[in-house]
């Protein structure tokens, strides 16, 4: 059942970190640097990545702490959760930003840059 809730948190940590590089990409469209880019992206999606998080766990405790016939099940699943929600807070908001800036680096190599010549439309009429 543990399993289950791994996956719930790989469809949750995935969404957030999308939302926030594609903002992150919106916002480096408009102009920004790479740094403010980054920051503003991040202030902008802490309060949705919260509410999920705290809304998650605080659904979960009491399935958590419960006490019945099958309780054992339920709150390993639970417990799953919510520490992984809660470790999947951290990375959201530490690991991803990180890597973007890292990656965002690599971007000037000549692979990269072709590859990314390559998809670009030709304006050539």
């Amino acid at each position: 059942m543990s399993a289950l809730g791994v996956l719930l948190l790989l469809g949750i940590v995935k969404k957030n970190a999308i939302l926030q590089i594609d903002y992150t990409n919106q916002l480096r469209r408009e102009g920004f640097e790479l740094k403010d880019a980054i920051v503003t992206a991040n202030h902008v999606r802490l309060r949705p990545i919260l509410m999920t998080t705290f809304s998650i766990i605080a659904g979960l405790i009491p399935t958590a702490i419960g006490i019945g016939a099958g309780a054992a099940q339920r709150s390993a699943i639970a417990v799953t959760i919510i520490g992984g929600q809660t470790l999947c807070l951290l990375l959201t908001l530490l690991v991803t930003p990180v890597a973007y800036s890292l990656f965002s680096g690599l971007e000037n190599f000549s692979f990269f840059a072709r590859a990314r010549q390559a998809s670009q439309p030709s304006n050539q009429a």
